[in-house]
């Protein structure tokens, strides 16, 4: 297929293959058995596919659209071999993905009329949502970009802490309050430094408590409101950090953010550890947002934009 070309780069590429392995291994394990004995795909071979979706974290309602195009291709094509249904899959399922992810993105771009942009990051503590910032701010800053960060997460000081060694890693200046200050208040504090500074790109952390969902919502929605009095159309984005490792929790964790916040686009981290690779999939279709990021190592260069193409690819090679 002629999307699947290997057009990204080999280092890159590597490290999403290497990232990928656990996923992969384990779900070409479950679909082995599937079709252990069998020469066609029919209805025992799709049950069976169904399962191993499912318990591959796909997700229910997504695991259902795939099968139902699968049953399609088999219905025009009465003799589709199993030995076939690897790359019906991989073509699916990046057809699924293209109805979310459209355009291809290759490198971490920002828009040229946004100046500066800001990038207002949610997401729950442990999801890998400061490594996240300071690994974007790296990138940024790889491109020749200025970027101020800001320390919005004032509910734990270790947030604070842990955004001013990225800030010192990255050598990027950040702003920030003691802890308990008024989220809002460090967010305007930042808009206006970055302002000052003739900054490209300013990222916001923000705590993210999910036990009270309408506190979560008044807290982002008064960030919001106060950061559009130094900058009217801020945020241009809202980066929702999901730990892929936990599989259906980050199903849940995107349910309550979006529920909260408009979440405009996804970062899918810690890719690398664990079986539950086929989060991306289901998360990326169930809730219509892009995936822009995928955390696939610890290094500080592991943090890749999102292809859907490359990320099937290595899924399914």
């Amino acid at each position: 297929m002629g999307l699947f070309k290997n057009i990204f780069s080999s280092e890159k590429k590597k490290t999403l293959d290497k990232g990928l392995e656990k996923s992969k291994t384990s779900f070409f394990s479950k679909l082995s058995k599937a079709v252990a004995g069998k020469s066609k795909v029919d209805d025992d071979v799709l049950d069976t596919l169904e399962e191993v979706l499912v318990t591959s974290d796909v997700g229910v309602k997504t695991t259902i659209k795939i099968i139902d195009r699968i049953e399609d291709r088999v219905a025009r094509d009465k003799y589709l071999g199993t030995e076939e249904l690897n790359q019906i899959l991989r073509e699916e399922i990046a057809g699924l993905l293209s109805e979310t992810n459209t355009g291809e993105a290759t490198d971490f771009e920002i828009p040229k009329d946004k100046k500066p942009y800001v990038l207002m990051v949610v997401g729950v503590n442990g999801v890998g949502k400061t490594t996240t910032i300071g690994k974007l701010a790296h990138q940024f800053k790889n491109k020749g970009l200025n970027v101020v960060l800001g320390a919005a997460d004032t509910f734990r000081a270790a947030a604070i802490d842990q955004l001013q060694v990225w800030a010192d890693r990255v050598d990027v200046p950040i702003v920030k309050q003691d802890m308990g200050s008024d989220p809002a208040s460090v967010a305007f504090d930042t808009l206006q430094s970055g302002v000052s500074q003739n900054a490209d790109v300013i990222i916001i952390d923000t705590a993210g408590r999910l036990h009270n969902k309408v506190n979560l919502m008044n807290e982002l929605t008064k960030v919001k409101r106060v950061m559009q009095k130094v900058i009217g159309d801020a945020p241009h984005e809202v980066l929702l950090v999901l730990d892929g490792s936990t599989g259906q929790n980050a199903f849940e964790q995107a349910k309550q953010f979006t529920a909260a916040t408009e979440v405009t686009s996804l970062a899918v981290t810690k890719l690398d550890g664990t079986a539950k690779g086929g989060v991306v999939i289901g998360i990326s279709d169930q809730f219509q947002i892009p995936v822009k990021y995928i955390g696939v190592g610890e290094g500080i260069e592991d943090l890749q934009v999102f292809n859907k193409y490359e990320f099937v690819d290595s899924f399914f090679k």
